[in-house]
């Protein structure tokens, strides 16, 4: 990120810079004789998780992702800014499941520290039948699976990213990453497993503020819902969290940002406004959607930038959002800025058992309806709170 990008968040450097420097040499002394794979590692998390530990120097570090022109990047960035520290280095385009990547464990492995990045996680996804089992699969079962296959090959240490969305979830993606942390807490400690939960990641892949540069790039008008308060961090922060927790977070711990220092929830509409005055352009509050595209081109050119705010009113979306939960067991004071979820093992094997043979029911009759899921979703996690709307992202602009 740049100044400019940074400014728009309220803060001029990472909020994890203290304990990233705390814990550095300590880290870069573990991992020195380690090896470690980057599974998503071609996402946009999943390149900054690569670009701190390629800091960090392991003595091999494997990327696997399914994008192919993604990995790419990943090469060219790390080569054209570190470098070549990290000589074991290579990049899989592979499918996590698949033969390939079982036989790229069992040859290539062991594997001391995994980091598992792939995910669904828009809440737009949840939008169709199809697209939300694919997210559940991969969220929850692909996730556990990799785990297995990685645990029988000497796996030291496995993280998994999940998300604030999975505290008190409203929508499937929170849900399935919730039911994600309760998948991995049934597998016992004989493998510690660590998690991470944070917030909107500015400007990565899909992101509002990816798509605000999007339509800025395509003289487009910028939208925003006004009454609703998201947490953002940068690509830098979500990579640091997620080494933090992966090289430092002991069994069932979630990391996450803590919001008593130099963190607050901010209104979409502020930081739409931000990004627009940021790029010297004065925001133009528009009516509607219509006025928003008819006048694009004229306000454009008159320095004025159409935005269009809109009260929320999508399935899946919270007011604000949040990293723990009342029930939950929170340490503060175990570093600056980073918050501690020692989670619980409070799920029961018959219950998860029983969801795991519903959703593979469906799968093998190859008919499923987005109720169905909601409806074995809130089998199984008592703090589900789902609202159908019958109105998505997708329908807006």
């Amino acid at each position: 990120m740049n100044n400019n990008d940074w400014k728009i968040l309220g803060r001029e450097e990472s909020i994890f810079r203290r304990d990233v420097c705390k814990h550095y040499a300590y880290m870069r002394d573990i991992l020195n004789d380690a090896s470690v794979l980057v599974i998503g590692g071609a996402g946009t998390i999943g390149q900054a998780v690569c670009n701190e530990l390629f800091k960090l120097s392991p003595s091999k570090l494997h990327v696997v992702d399914i994008s192919e022109n993604n990995l790419v990047e990943v090469v060219r960035d790390l080569r054209s800014s570190q470098g070549y520290r990290t000589k074991n280095f290579a990049t899989y385009a592979l499918d996590v499941g698949s033969v390939e990547f079982e036989a790229l464990v069992e040859n290539e492995g062991p594997y001391d520290y995994v980091f598992n990045l792939s995910a669904l996680k828009h809440v737009r996804s949840e939008k169709d039948p199809y697209t939300l089992m694919r997210m559940l699969r991969v969220n929850v079962f692909n996730t556990v699976n990799a785990f297995k296959t990685l645990k029988k090959n000497g796996l030291k240490k496995y993280f998994c990213v999940s998300t604030d969305k999975a505290a008190n979830p409203v929508n499937l993606m929170g849900a399935s990453k919730k039911l994600m942390e309760y998948y991995l807490a049934s597998q016992g400690d004989a493998v510690p497993i660590s998690m991470a939960r944070f917030a909107n990641v500015a400007f990565s892949d899909g992101s509002l503020l990816h798509g605000f540069n999007q339509r800025f790039m395509k003289n487009q008008p910028i939208t925003a819902p006004k009454d609703i308060c998201r947490y953002f961090i940068s690509k830098q922060e979500a990579g640091e969290l997620c080494v933090l927790s992966g090289m430092l977070g002991l069994h069932n711990e979630i990391y996450f940002p803590n919001d008593r220092h130099n963190l607050e929830l901010i209104n979409f509409c502020d930081i739409a406004i931000r990004f627009i005055e940021d790029r010297g352009f004065e925001p133009w509050i528009c009516k509607s959607e219509v006025e928003a595209r008819d006048r694009a081109v004229e306000l454009i050119r008159a320095r004025k930038w159409p935005l269009y705010l809109f009260e929320s009113d999508t399935t899946g979306e919270k007011p604000f959002e949040e990293f723990y939960t009342k029930k939950e067991n929170v340490i503060f004071d175990r570093y600056h800025s980073v918050g501690v979820i020692a989670a619980e093992q409070r799920f029961n094997m018959a219950d998860l058992n029983d969801f795991e043979a519903t959703i593979f029911g469906f799968l093998e009759q190859k008919k499923w309806s987005k109720k169905d899921l909601v409806s074995a979703f809130g089998s199984i996690l008592d703090d589900f709170h789902h609202e159908e709307l019958n109105k998505y992202l997708d329908q807006r602009m």
